[in-house]
């Protein structure tokens, strides 16, 4: 009896077994059924929204090449069709993988079926107690493997149809070739190889066989034929003597282009003083928050335009600072779609250029993800007065010159980077540095200001990094100071050679160090606030009452500045690390502080900002309210101070 208790409850065990996979089976080919009936309904979709709105046959980039065959030296006109032409290939990129994603997930989803279909027809199938017409057990499996065959079939064809029906519209559109497609190196000058052929043979030479041969019609009928020989000879020689002087005109001009190449663009990097006196890069002169800048305004009013010289609209967002020289102002923007460097004249405020940043070679079809707070334009451009550098989160970094013409452009590889590519550039000595720790690497290089040609470029072993370099004269020799995890590290200019470096940093580093009285200043969140002494590669102090998250210190009479993203603000002795004195505010600061007629300048992340004295006591001296969102370093210049907000750029003065 217990015997055959235990075999009944044994039965009972597998039978609910069966019963619950049953029950998964049914469930996982419901819910694969779905997604394979979404994924084939949007690749049909994506297929005829692609038939029906053809990315390279549009009929607006047709009408913009008629025109230019009507007008070409219209340099707007090819600019328009530049755009328009890459609008299409991001729209041909983005559809295909589109279609190449869904392809996998569809094809994912219908094995997945198939599979939980066939154990589902198993199971259910499998016959426990004989019927008075009983179907074999074999037969079963041939009628459900029949049916699972055509439904297999009818699912992997609907799955990939759209997929093959997808035309490949960029094969196509490649091999239209050079005619179709204006392709050209951005720093290297296209010479027109036909236009000197073209002004040493006749206007038309159609038109002298043409009239070769009307002169033969009409000629009188017993000469017709010896004359008419004699016109087309004629005809035919000229045009073959035509042809050879274009030949020959091709030929000069390859050769004047071999023996006689274009100069290189090589002006004189400016001197040291010329670079201290302006604005020329993230946190001014070798990015040390300091500014030469005298009667700088006190107070102003964004509101009603006291002290408020003028506003300028920032036709894209970004997070760049501003930087100046001369008369001239300089920032960024990009989104997804486009990066463009504006430039605005410093007295009126009024858009000089405005020049997309296109056509460099390695740069993504599609940008990388970034966080809002990061963006693809958050780098801060520098400039020498010859040309201005700017570099945005796709790994391209551009140069124009002061008037906005193209220089030189190339792209570095796409940062890997999880927030965004933010870190700064820094100039010295005709070359610009530029510090690209990523994920995948740490790196540090140097490129030729003027041809964008690499001076020199070091791998470093250490982790990712947001905070931008600077500029120290250390023993007489110029350094690059760099601020990562797990090391603060100074490398020479010339070479690149690290000369020290100290490991105090951890986490995510953000802030850049600065450099003052002999001591490099270098701080972190969840890290350390050091002073290293560069000469011996040593800590003179440490402290961890308040360090910084994203803006940087700032160094001034001996005293060092510290703002925070809570909304502390604390001076200390730059030489022992004691602390002077500090401030609460009510919103923390992103922006960093810059010095300049003997006040501090901070903008707080809610647009005020306030003017503390350079003292040991800790005066608040003003709060200007811009009405906006500001996260980006002022710069001084002169007797103004030009503030970047979101959308808009500000100039303030007496």
């Amino acid at each position: 009896m217990g015997r055959l208790r235990v075999t009944i409850e044994s039965k009972s065990f597998i039978r609910m077994d069966r019963n619950e996979k049953i029950k998964t089976y049914y469930n996982v080919a419901v819910v694969a059924g779905i997604i394979t009936l979404i994924a084939g309904f949007l690749l049909l979709f994506n297929y005829l929204q692609m038939t029906s709105a053809d990315p390279v046959e549009s009929k607006a980039l047709d009408a913009l090449v008629e025109r230019l065959d009507d007008e070409p030296d219209n340099n707007q006109l090819k600019e328009e069709i530049r755009n328009l032409d890459l609008m299409a290939r991001k729209a041909y990129f983005t559809a295909k993988w589109q279609i190449q994603t869904g392809g996998w997930i569809l094809l994912f989803s219908a094995i997945v079926l198939i599979l939980a279909l066939r154990n589902y027809f198993v199971l259910t199938n499998k016959i426990e107690k004989p019927e008075k017409n009983p179907v074999s057990e074999n037969a079963s499996r041939l009628i459900s493997s029949r049916w699972l065959l055509i439904a297999g079939l009818v699912v992997i064809s609907s799955a990939f149809i759209a997929s093959f029906l997808s035309v490949d519209y960029l094969s196509r559109y490649e091999t239209a070739g050079p005619e179709t497609v204006e392709q050209s190196a951005p720093d290297v000058e296209v010479v027109d190889l036909t236009e000197a052929a073209e002004q040493a043979e006749p206007e038309n030479e159609t038109e002298e066989v043409e009239e070769a041969e009307l002169k033969a019609d009409s000629l009188p009928d017993n000469a017709e034929k010896e004359e008419s020989v004699e016109a087309e000879t004629e005809a035919i020689e000229q045009v073959d003597e035509v042809q050879k002087v274009a030949a020959e005109a091709d030929e000069v001009i390859k050769e004047k282009e071999v023996k006689e190449p274009q100069q290189a663009f090589t002006p004189e990097f400016p001197s040291k003083s010329a670079i201290e006196s302006q604005f020329n890069s993230f946190r001014g002169a070798w990015g040390n928050g300091i500014s030469k800048a005298q009667n700088l305004p006190l107070e102003w009013d964004a509101e009603t335009g006291s002290n408020i010289l003028w506003t300028a609209d920032i036709p894209i967002s970004g997070y760049s600072s501003p930087v100046v020289w001369d008369n001239r102002v300089f920032v960024t923007g990009g989104n997804q779609a486009e990066r463009r460097v504006f430039c605005y004249d410093t007295s009126s405020g009024k858009l000089l250029w405005n020049n997309l940043v296109e056509n460099i070679e390695g740069s993504p079809s599609t940008p990388p993800e970034t966080t809002e707070d990061t963006g693809l334009a958050a780098p801060t451009s520098v400039t020498d007065g010859n040309v201005v550098v700017s570099i945005f989160g796709t790994g391209d970094i551009i140069a124009f010159t002061m008037e906005g013409e193209r220089v030189w452009a190339r792209n570095l590889g796409v940062p890997d980077n999880h927030y965004g590519h933010s870190s700064s550039l820094m100039a010295w000595d005709g070359k610009v540095l530029v510090q690209y720790d990523t994920n995948k690497s740490g790196r540090l290089l140097a490129l030729n200001m003027y041809s964008g040609e690499t001076v020199w470029d070091v791998s470093r072993d250490n982790r990712i990094s947001w905070a931008s370099p600077i500029l120290a004269e250390i023993d007489g020799e110029m350094q690059v100071a760099t601020s990562t995890a797990p090391k603060v590290a100074g490398h020479l200019v010339e070479t690149g050679e690290e000369l020290w470096s100290v490991e105090c940093m951890m986490g995510e580093v953000g802030p850049s160090p600065t450099f003052a009285n002999g001591l490099v200043i270098a701080g972190n969140e969840y890290a350390t606030l050091a002073a290293i002494d560069p000469e011996k590669g040593e800590i003179v102090w440490e402290s961890y009452d308040y360090l910084p998250e994203v803006a940087s210190p700032a160094v001034a009479d001996g005293l060092l500045f510290i703002a925070t993203t809570y909304g502390v603000f604390a001076c200390y002795d730059v030489h022992t690390g004691n602390k002077y004195w500090e401030m609460e505010f009510d919103e923390g600061f992103y922006a960093s502080p810059v010095i300049g007629d003997g006040k501090l300048y901070a903008p707080d992340m809610q647009g005020v900002v306030h003017v503390i004295a350079i003292e040991r006591e800790g005066e608040k001296l003003a709060a200007n309210e811009m009405g906006e969102r500001i996260v980006t370093t002022p710069a001084l210049l002169n007797n103004r101070i030009y503030i970047r907000s979101d959308n808009k750029l500000y100039c303030i003065g007496q």
